[in-house]
Order: C-alpha cells, then sequence, then structure tokens
C-alpha cells in the first residue's frame, strides 16, 4: 500500500515467498505500507534485524512492543494473539471517529508463522508523550504528580460519558501529554474495552474498582523496584484519582432546577461546562413537580471545546487547556484590533493577524531551542505566554511577547 492508498484495504497476502511468512496487513491511508520490516521475526527479535527500530521509554505491557521509525513519524506495534489486533483497532478507531482521547489506529496485520499465528496491532506514536514511569523517575518531571490524577480521572469521566468500558484502566495503559502546565491522559491499550450506548452504573462501578486496583500495582511495582520516595502513598493515589473522577462526573451531570425569570442560567451552564473543556451537544428542559420551576440536564459529547475552536481558527493542534489559553489571548487580540481600528473585528480575523504577527515569529525565534529539546511548540509558546506575564507583573506594565522569548531562552536553554 502507498500513502496515496484511499480507505483500509488488505496490501497484500504472501506465502512463504523468501522467507516471508504468510501475511495480509490492513491499512489506513495516508501511511507507509511496513512492508520491509522483518515480519519472519517475532516481534521481540526486531530490534536486532531492522534498523528502523527505534528505543524509546514505555510503559510495562504483556505483549511484545516496538517502536519504528519512518522519516520521523513514529509508529508502535504490538503482537497479539489471532484476531485480537484486529478487535483493538476497530475500537480505537470508533473512539478516535468521537474524538476521544486514544492513539490513534493505523493499521492490523494477521501474521502465520511456522511456530503459530499472531496479530499485530499497528498505532501512530503519540507524539510528545510521557509514559508514567518517567513521570516519577525523572525529578523534574515529579512536579506533574499531582496533575496526572486529574488527567487519569478526567479520561474516565470522558470514557464513561461515551459509553466506553475500558475493562483495564491502568498507568501502564496510559500515555500522557504536556497541556499547558498540567496533563492530559490518552488511552493506549483497549483490548477489553468495549463500546456502549450507555454505561450502567454498575459497569461503572466496576472500571473504577479494576483502576484502584491496577494503579495500586502499578505504584507498588515503582516502590518495589526503589522508583519512589520513602513514605509515598501508593494506596492513597488511586483513592484520590477516584474522588475526583466523582467530583466531575457529578458535575457534568447534574441537574439544575430553574426558577421563571432565569432562564439566563441556561446560558451559564453550557459556559460552565465549556470552561471545563466539553462540548454541550443537547438540553434537555423538563417541567419540574409543582410545574413553575424546569429541570436543566446538559449532554456533554467531547472534552475538545477550546481545541476544536483554535483548530477551527486556526489550524493548529493543541491540549485542550493550551487551547483554553491561546483562545484567551486571541479574544484579547481581537479587542485590541477592535479598538485600535475603531469597529468590531471578526474572531477569525483577529485569529488570522494573531498567527501571522505574534504566533509565527514566536515560534521561529524558539525553533532552535524546540528542535534541541524536540519539544512540542504550542507546549513552549504556552510557556512562554506564562513567563511574559510574570516578567510583567514584575515590572508592573506588558513587557511584550518577544522580550518574554529573549529572556525565557537566557534562563532556559
Amino acid at each position: 500500500m502507498t500513502d496515496e492508498t484511499k480507505g483500509e484495504t488488505p496490501t497484500r497476502a504472501w506465502d512463504n515467498v523468501g522467507g516471508m511468512p504468510q501475511m495480509t496487513i490492513f491499512l489506513r491511508a495516508g501511511h507507509p505500507d511496513f512492508l520491509d520490516l522483518p515480519w519472519e521475526y517475532a516481534l521481540a527479535q526486531w530490534p536486532q534485524h531492522s534498523p528502523r527500530v527505534a528505543d524509546l521509554p514505555r510503559g510495562l505491557s504483556r505483549h511484545a512492543v516496538v517502536f519504528v521509525d519512518y522519516d520521523r513519524r513514529l509508529y508502535a506495534l504490538k503482537e497479539l494473539p489471532p484476531g485480537v489486533a484486529e478487535h483493538e483497532y476497530d475500537l480505537l478507531r470508533r473512539m478516535g471517529e468521537i474524538h476521544l482521547p486514544v492513539v490513534e489506529a493505523v493499521g492490523h496485520a494477521a501474521v502465520e508463522h511456522s511456530w503459530g499465528t499472531t496479530s499485530v496491532l499497528i498505532t501512530r506514536y503519540l507524539d510528545y508523550s510521557l509514559p508514567y514511569r518517567s513521570l516519577f523517575i525523572d525529578a523534574s518531571m515529579q512536579v506533574y504528580q499531582e496533575h496526572l490524577l486529574d488527567a487519569m480521572a478526567g479520561l474516565l469521566v470522558q470514557l464513561h460519558l461515551a459509553g466506553v468500558y475500558w475493562g483495564d484502566c491502568s498507568l501502564s495503559n496510559t500515555l500522557f501529554r504536556r497541556d499547558a502546565g498540567t496533563l492530559q491522559a490518552y488511552l493506549v491499550d483497549a483490548e477489553t474495552a468495549e463500546m456502549h450506548e450507555h454505561l450502567s452504573p454498575a459497569m461503572r462501578y466496576r472500571d473504577l474498582r479494576i483502576m484502584q486496583e491496577n494503579i495500586s500495582g502499578d505504584l507498588a511495582d515503582l516502590a518495589a523496584s526503589r522508583l519512589l520516595p520513602a513514605g509515598f502513598p501508593v494506596f492513597e493515589t488511586p483513592r484520590s484519582i477516584l474522588e475526583r473522577y466523582q467530583r466531575l462526573w457529578e458535575e457534568i451531570t447534574r441537574e439544575e432546577v430553574i426558577a421563571p425569570g432565569e432562564r439566563y442560567r441556561i446560558q451559564e451552564r453550557i459556559r460552565a461546562l465549556n470552561r471545563l473543556g466539553f462540548s454541550v451537544g443537547e438540553l434537555q428542559l423538563q417541567a419540574a413537580e409543582d410545574g413553575s420551576t424546569l429541570k436543566l440536564r446538559a449532554f456533554v459529547t467531547d472534552r475538545n471545546f477550546h481545541r476544536e475552536q483554535l483548530r477551527r481558527l486556526t489550524g493548529l493542534d493543541a491540549g485542550e487547556r493550551q487551547a483554553r489559553i491561546i483562545m484567551n489571548e486571541i479574544q484579547e487580540y481581537k479587542a485590541t484590533m477592535s479598538e485600535r481600528l475603531g469597529r468590531s473585528v471578526p474572531l477569525s480575523v483577529a485569529a488570522y493577524a494573531w498567527m501571522e504577527q505574534v504566533y509565527q515569529p514566536v515560534i521561529a525565534r524558539l525553533q532552535g531551542y524546540i528542535q534541541t529539546h524536540r519539544a512540542n511548540p504550542v507546549e513552549i509558546y504556552c510557556q512562554v505566554l506564562e513567563h511574559k506575564w510574570y516578567l510583567s507583573e514584575r515590572a508592573q506594565r506588558d513587557v511584550g511577547h518577544f522580550a518574554a522569548v529573549e529572556d525565557y531562552l537566557e534562563k532556559f536553554s
């Protein structure tokens, strides 16, 4: 299959020609064909047989996993029992289509070796991601440990709202990406997942119980390896995730009673959910028992409200918190432009001008730093904004983006 192939189709089947096992690969368009990989070997042996295999940090896995590099596009391949890769691929693809934070499903393969049949799942490596172990082992990353708890709770809430039962929630099955000083969690392993129209309270409870057991095990493993500080709250940590999950779930799903003359609270409720990052798909208004009030229930769709808004206006791919910070800046830029021109400026016009006059010049000046540190440009831009705020507070005036960039480079390069 070439990058130009449209849709998901089998590339080719081989029948033990030149040592190649009989196999079929299904791929989505826009990706390599992976035909130059050493399929005649088990995945665990690939590092000795292919220069494409990349050594990247990873969590624990009960299956063999390798990462391969195609012109700086990284992919993860996971070896599974027959048929399992196809099932997991289908689940990841469906979850991705409804904008859940999961790794991108690229394809799957069925391979018949002389010693047995396997299936292989192919996913796109999540750029700029961190496995949980690095957040505990690397001293510079430990500041993010508290954010990890919120990220795990938020991921489970998003999955459950969408009717997804994970069945194996753990730190090992999750990747994290920095998001303007916090973290966003992404589901990596969907072998045990199920998708339903709605998730019952019993299934949510079961998923949360599994989460507590697995995360206790993940942290106990780190503690046994002496990678956690003495006295680290191994068993209190999953309970804290549960408490955060319950608070967020109740906030999102609660009903509000609206009295006559309080219709403005409908928009207030929508804005409150948007601030949490959730898009509102539907509203349900129902007359209360007394007949004089209304019950309001909002149904959210995804947690990408600001991400989608920013992508629509600028084409930038950002985390939700990154996008919220940048959208606030674009709104400020719009207000400044409107005041200078003496007329209201459309948000789309302000976003274009901001890209041309602020974001792109700042990123161009930071390009060397970004390449040296292999950093996410949007995350670095948000760090510069925070640095600009700090410098402006100290100077009691707006120091401007480029003074902040120069000071940032001087302090952190």
